[in-house]
Parts: C-alpha cells; structure tokens; sequence
C-alpha cells in the first residue's frame, strides 16, 4: 500500500492536502509534515494544504490559500479524518484522485486508494512510516520542519506518550524524529502552556464533575460559561483530558455548549466508547471520541448509555 501512494504522488504535478475540522495537533502535524516532505522531495510539484484555520494552533503553521482551479487534475490527500463529513474544506471532491490516509476505524471507506493503520497512534506516525518508504525507493527527504510538524502530532494524540495507543514504534518514531533540528521547549510551550482564564475554567471543572459509583463522570460547560470565563469552544479541546487526573474515574464525558450544538467529547480509561459516540453522529478511537448533540436532554441520554458502559 505504502508503494502505491509514493507511485501515486509521483505521478501527480499539484497535491492538495486535506485534514479534519476543528483540528487537533495530530490533523495538523500529519498534513503539514507530509506538505513539507513533498515539498523537500519534489520542489518542483505544487503542494498545498486546505482547510479553515485553527487560532489555537498557529505556533505550529498555516494552511495556503488554494483556488477551486487548483483542484483540477490534482491528487488530493485526506488525512487523520475517518469519514467524508468531517473533511475540512469539501472541495476534496474536485480532484482528480483521492488518497485516504488514518488511524481510526475504517467505518467510511472513501477514496480511489485507502491506508487505514488502526495501529498507529497517529496519523503523523503514519505519514513518518510512509517517510520511510519513500525514502527507500524514491529518495524521500525529511525537512527539519517536518519532523517538528510529525513529532508535535505523535505527542498530541499520544497525551505526551501517555496513551494506550502509544507503541514501541511510537517511541522510535519520536526517538528519529527529534535527531532533526528544531526547538522542542518551544514546541511544547507552545502546545501546553495555558492562559489563566483556561486554568480558572479547568478548575471549574474540577468543582462541578459530576462521578457515579461505577467511575462515570460527566460536567456541563454551557455558553454562558465560558464567556463567564472568557474561554471559546475550540480553546476547551486542552482541558478534555483533565479529569483523566482523577482517581476512580473510568469514562468521562465534558459538554461543550456552542451556538448550534453541543459538543460531547468522550474519553475513557478501559471502557470502550466509540461505539456510543457512533450513536450520536460521530465516532473515533475505542478510548477517545466525539459526536454532537442538539439538546441538554439528549446529552443526558449520553450520560445515561456510558453509565450503562461503566457498569
């Protein structure tokens, strides 16, 4: 498979790169380190990236600027998104080819060539992994920016290595990665320092989860809220894990209240939840997910089920 994209790409003049909405480091370091090892390995290609731009993620790069006549003829490239409507930017449709790369359920099988790795603990792991292929049979090189962009999308979605979906390859990965010249303590400011008003919410959190017997814990951030504590929706993504800190916690649920919808991000300890965000609109890893609700009531179905889980 790992052949097939390198002969796919070289054959291709402009490559479009697409990721997730509302990315994380992960959507950002997997599109954006591939965009710049095509773009070290074949300076004469046109190699973009798409996609509506993430405030929170500026101390990684941002996206180009990409017209709709760009897309013709073009290999377009869709990573880190398990189904097509979550892909950032739906132009992916206009191109020429569709290349599908991902680490999450296969559950929306979409592309002319698909690369599905369960196994990986990331998308950027991934694209290393394609890296070395690439560099075996067709002289792929790796730019220092780059391996800042992959190393940064390994620790994200890895919780700085801390997640179950973190392997020996994972470490070695990382391990190669960091030989390469950039500044890691920067990387790492810039990915986990936090603003005041993002602690204050945190401990909010603290004070207002609510857990059962069974280690089910669930807490409500409604609109009112977070302008209370002056923190957007998209800024709440680095608070998600934090009552994974809490002892005796199994599985736990955070509401974000938006506009429109109600964002339910679901993480666990052991209990398998994708298959319960998949009930609700969305989807993910077995220990990591997300969907959308339209109502406080049917969040309150979603507390119910994962306590079910939990028992």
């Amino acid at each position: 498979m790992k052949r097939q994209i390198i002969d796919t790409i070289a054959k291709y003049e402009t490559i479009i790169i697409h990721r997730h909405v509302r990315p994380d480091p992960d959507a950002y370091g997997s599109a954006f380190g591939l965009r710049e090892i095509l773009r070290a390995t074949y300076p004469n290609k046109k190699v973009y990236t798409t996609g509506e731009h993430e405030e929170t993620l500026s101390f990684l790069t941002m996206p180009d600027k990409v017209t709709d006549d760009q897309f013709k003829d073009a290999l377009v490239i869709v990573t880190d998104t398990a189904n097509t409507e979550r892909v950032d930017d739906q132009r992916y449709k206009t191109g020429a080819f569709l290349l599908k790369i991902d680490h999450h359920p296969n559950d929306d099988p979409y592309g002319d060539l698909l690369w599905v790795n369960t196994d990986a603990s990331s998308a950027s792991e991934m694209i290393y992994d394609l890296y070395e292929e690439g560099q075996k049979v067709a002289d792929w090189k790796m730019s220092d920016e780059a391996a800042r962009l992959l190393f940064a999308g390994i620790v994200g979605d890895t919780g700085r290595f801390m997640f179950h979906s973190t392997s020996r390859k994972t470490f070695e990965t990382a391990g190669d990665l960091i030989s390469y010249n950039f500044d890691r303590t920067e990387l790492f400011n810039g990915m986990y320092e936090v603003d005041r008003n993002l602690l204050n919410l945190q401990g909010y959190i603290y004070q207002k989860f609510v857990i059962d017997d069974n280690g089910m814990a669930y807490v409500k951030l409604t609109v009112d809220t977070l302008k209370e504590y002056g923190v957007t929706s998209s800024e709440t993504s680095l608070l998600v894990g934090s009552l994974g800190n809490v002892k005796g916690i199994r599985a736990w649920v955070i509401f974000i209240e938006e506009s429109d919808q109600i964002r339910v991000r679901l993480r666990s300890k052991g209990p398998i939840i994708n298959e319960l965000a998949k009930e609700f609109g969305g989807g993910g890893h077995p220990l990591a997910s997300g969907a959308s609700v339209y109502s406080w009531e049917e969040a309150d179905r979603v507390i119910e089920k994962l306590k079910g889980i939990c028992q």
